[in-house]
């Protein structure tokens, strides 16, 4: 029967790459470590890791093993969570959020869920929508904020708000009236899988406008830093564009109405036990996002 400390050791070293690195992670003599795995393996009668000199990776019968791993693990978590939840917020919440609603949305949110509910340790990570999408499915994140469109079948969506999204440049630059204007412009958006990016080329290309080039940023900042040097143009939310306009130069502009709502999505695993700490979340984040 596999022991749940053997599928942590296991978990370990596969994300480590290196049972030395794992016993250090673990605070654990590596030998020990090595036996572990190697009763493991003799257990199932399969090799999990080919060992290399440089550490060790998975062998396809690990990377099957992984996968359940990474589930018997989270199961045994939220077993814990469900037992010791008492209708009062606590514990581990784990946030993922757009780069965009955590400059603006988020801190005015935390601040207020923190004050509420101090016994709560809330880490936040931040992404593209199909990125945290994909963390939430696998169980690494709690929930998340994302923009719409999302459909998928094991997942749970609740809008908390909608955000106008604008076409923003240089303050340099003269208004684009005509959309005669924007060919040739380099746009300035966030790598891909980033919905406002996907907003903007499915709008661009409805027009029948082609970019002279795009460019990927990792951060808003980057992004509005070019902007205003007259790099190129983006599309940003009007929240976001109004709060730069207080340190940078910047000129915006409506696009089509087909294209200039998009809402902002919390969602979560439909078989996962929404504890106090993520019912309180989702709460607060609704009353406080269109005052934030």
């Amino acid at each position: 029967m596999l022991d749940i400390r053997d599928m942590q050791i296991f978990m370990t070293v596969a994300n480590e790459g290196s049972i030395t690195r794992a016993a250090e992670k673990l605070e654990y003599v590596q030998s020990s470590i090595s036996i572990r795995i190697q009763q493991l393996e003799n257990e199932l009668k399969t090799e999990l890791f080919h060992r290399q000199r440089q550490g060790v990776r998975l062998t396809s019968s690990g990377e099957i093993l992984k996968t359940y791993a990474k589930k018997i693990l989270y199961l045994t978590q939220e077993a814990e969570r469900v037992v010791a939840d008492n209708s009062f917020p606590r514990g581990q919440l784990r946030i993922g959020s757009l780069e965009t609603t955590t400059a603006i949305r988020l801190p005015s949110i935390l601040t207020e869920y923190h004050s509420s509910f101090p016994e709560v340790d809330l880490s936040l990570r931040t992404g593209s929508t199909d990125e945290l999408v994909s963390l939430v499915l696998k169980y690494e994140l709690d929930g998340a904020f994302v923009a719409a469109p999302v459909e998928h079948a094991d997942l749970e969506v609740t809008e908390i708000g909608t955000e106008q999204l604008v076409l923003v440049s240089s303050g340099q630059f003269s208004s684009m009236d005509r959309l005669e204007d924007l060919r040739g412009l380099v746009l300035l958006v966030f790598r891909s899988g980033c919905s406002y990016r996907r907003k903007l080329e499915d709008w661009l290309h409805w027009e029948g406008i082609i970019p002279a080039k795009i460019m990927e940023f990792g951060t808003i900042e980057g992004i509005i830093g070019c902007v205003q040097a007259g790099l190129g143009v983006s599309l940003l939310p009007l929240s976001v564009v109004e709060r730069a306009k207080i340190q940078y130069n910047l000129r915006h502009q409506k696009i089509s109405d087909k294209f200039y709502k998009t809402s902002t999505l919390f969602i979560r695993r439909k078989d996962t036990y929404k504890t106090a700490a993520v019912s309180e979340f989702i709460r607060v984040s609704e009353r406080m996002f269109d005052i934030s």
